[in-house]
């Protein structure tokens, strides 16, 4: 038997990918919810299909996703995993979708550890801050995207390499964590924003960035 497989599947219809792997390995002890897509334009212009796509894949279909594996994650006392954001803490702006997408995802993941800890499930949320991604290089062509991040070369947006993110969401999985924080460094920026968002804000989006961002936005989220 392969050590890996793959299969063609949509985040709105799961469950026959999902049954076909189990079918395939006999078992699944862990599973990754991991699709995510975001735009980058202001509650203002914003196109309302946009907004309800966002919802749908980043949080409907982390829904989707447990849903579709827990009878045979629940077989093994296994551990279910949501990738959300550093977004799910620091909201940033003409991201409304992604960021309440994200903080809904680590609400579902902490709700659901608590519907399934008395049958030995283990259920957790990865945060991880900026790395290259598709959806990054949207974000960094698009006018809007580039002038609020600004490449996310440096300062407190600065992006991590790959290698970063998957090695601590390995870790994670390997304690069954509840929250994985990526780096490990922003895990008080994780746990107290309320305290510190005030000027995370200030320093993170100073002067006209945002109106000179908004003024660049795309009615369908990006340009």
């Amino acid at each position: 038997m392969p050590a890996a497989r793959g299969w063609t599947a949509d985040v709105g219809s799961l469950q026959q990918a999902t049954d076909a792997a189990a079918a395939h390995f006999g078992r699944i002890d862990v599973v990754i919810a991991n699709a995510g897509i975001g735009t980058m334009a202001p509650l203002s212009t914003l196109d309302p299909a946009a907004f309800e796509r966002v919802i749908d894949i980043n949080l409907t279909g982390v829904w989707r996703t447990f849903r579709a594996a827990l009878p045979y994650v629940k077989a093994q006392k296994g551990y279910l995993l949501a990738v959300s954001s550093m977004a799910a803490f620091v909201h940033s702006p003409l991201q409304g979708p992604y960021t309440a997408s994200k903080a809904g995802v680590w609400a579902l993941a902490d709700s659901t550890r608590l519907e399934l800890r008395h049958l030995g499930v283990g259920v957790g949320s990865a945060h991880p801050t900026f790395f290259k991604t598709p959806m990054m290089d949207e974000v960094h062509s698009d006018p809007a995207g580039n002038t609020l991040w600004k490449g996310n070369a440096s300062g407190l947006w600065k992006m991590i390499t790959l290698d970063e993110v998957v090695e601590g969401i390995v870790e994670g999985i390997e304690r069954r964590a509840e929250l994985i924080i990526v780096p490990k460094r922003l895990g008080l920026l994780a746990r107290i924003p309320g305290l510190i968002r005030p000027l995370v804000d200030r320093i993170g989006f100073p002067g006209s960035t945002i109106p000179d961002a908004i003024a660049q936005a795309s009615p369908t989220g990006w340009n």
